[in-house]
């Protein structure tokens, strides 16, 4: 069996001793109450940030929830980069609070804005509803650019798991003309295929933080109807093409059991022309990026994106930046 970082051995044997059931084992109610509780026990507390402002723009169910950060050191008149950022939660659970302070210090250490959106989860909002609300929110922060006060030519997208497979699939979307094309994408631990059997999860190291049983749980309550998993929205490895898509930066744990088709899904890219950063992280789990209190490489991680978001705005030529 391939080795566990030590941290993350310490976190697991924590949670064995506390006896806190998997998510399957809950009622999605229920998840989103443990999963709320768990960011006291796994995060630091935030850092601060110039300033940060809720709103909300009209979407195809309601108002989508979105929340601006501006980078310390800034001013609210500076026109500043955005890293559109859509959180984790297999759909089901998380919100703009659960990854607040990622946002925040990837906003201080990219010194970009971020815009954080929260999207209708599942079961009550199933597929296509999530990816419905994040296109939207992404095309009202474009062309609400100039009232941001955020480079309009300058805006990525990017988010962790199910965030992740959200945000490729706003990246594709871009790619074909149906919305603004990201200059960038980050995907962290993404899932890129829904339509497999558990057993195509392959083994998993036992206990982890989420198993093949967990994704068979998320996606029953994302994609209720089967015939949904082959959509490449929900499924964007089933795209037809990934060519001409923005350059991605795409992260994979060894004991995941999306690590497999996130990795199947850089090959694609690189296959088909795409320009990728890939780092694979043997000895991690999933959800380790947001896991700072109890995990060491997590910060590092979390600097990690932010340092090539600041490298990726600084080289991209803006009318604005020059």
């Amino acid at each position: 069996m391939r080795a566990v970082h030590p941290d993350v051995e310490a976190m697991l044997a924590a949670v064995r001793a506390a006896g806190t059931p998997p998510f399957e084992a809950l009622t999605p109610q229920d998840a989103r109450i443990a999963a709320d509780a768990r960011k006291a026990l796994l995060q630091l507390p935030p850092e601060a940030v110039a300033s940060t402002r809720d709103f909300g723009i009209a979407g195809p169910g309601g108002s989508v929830p979105l929340r601006l950060y501006r980078p310390m050191g800034s001013s609210e008149s500076d026109v500043l980069p955005c890293f559109v950022f859509i959180h984790g939660g297999g759909w089901v659970f998380g919100n703009l609070e659960s990854h607040d302070a990622l946002c925040r210090r990837i906003a201080n250490r990219a010194q970009c804005a971020v815009v954080s959106v929260h999207y209708r989860l599942a079961p009550e909002h199933p597929f296509p509803a999530a990816v419905d609300d994040c296109a939207a929110a992404y095309a009202a922060i474009v062309r609400d650019a100039g009232g941001l006060r955020i480079d309009a030519a300058r805006i990525a997208i990017g988010g962790d798991s199910a965030g992740g497979t959200l945000a490729s699939v706003v990246a594709l979307m871009g790619r074909d003309g149906d919305l603004p094309a990201p200059v960038y994408q980050v995907l962290i631990y993404p899932a890129t295929n829904l339509d497999q059997s558990l057993e195509h999860y392959g083994a998993n190291t036992p206990g982890m933080t989420i198993t093949g049983a967990t994704m068979v749980y998320f996606r029953g309550h994302y994609t209720p109807r089967a015939s949904d998993r082959t959509d490449w929205r929900a499924s964007p490895l089933k795209a037809a093409s990934v060519k001409g898509v923005a350059p991605a930066f795409v992260i994979t744990c060894g004991h995941d059991p999306l690590c497999a088709e996130g990795c199947r899904y850089v090959e694609r890219l690189v296959q088909e022309g795409v320009r990728v950063s890939h780092l694979h992280l043997s000895d991690q789990t999933h959800g380790m990026i947001t896991m700072t209190k109890v995990n060491r490489a997590a910060l590092g991680l979390q600097d990690m994106v932010a340092g090539k978001l600041r490298e990726v705005f600084t080289d991209f030529t803006s009318p604005l930046a020059r």
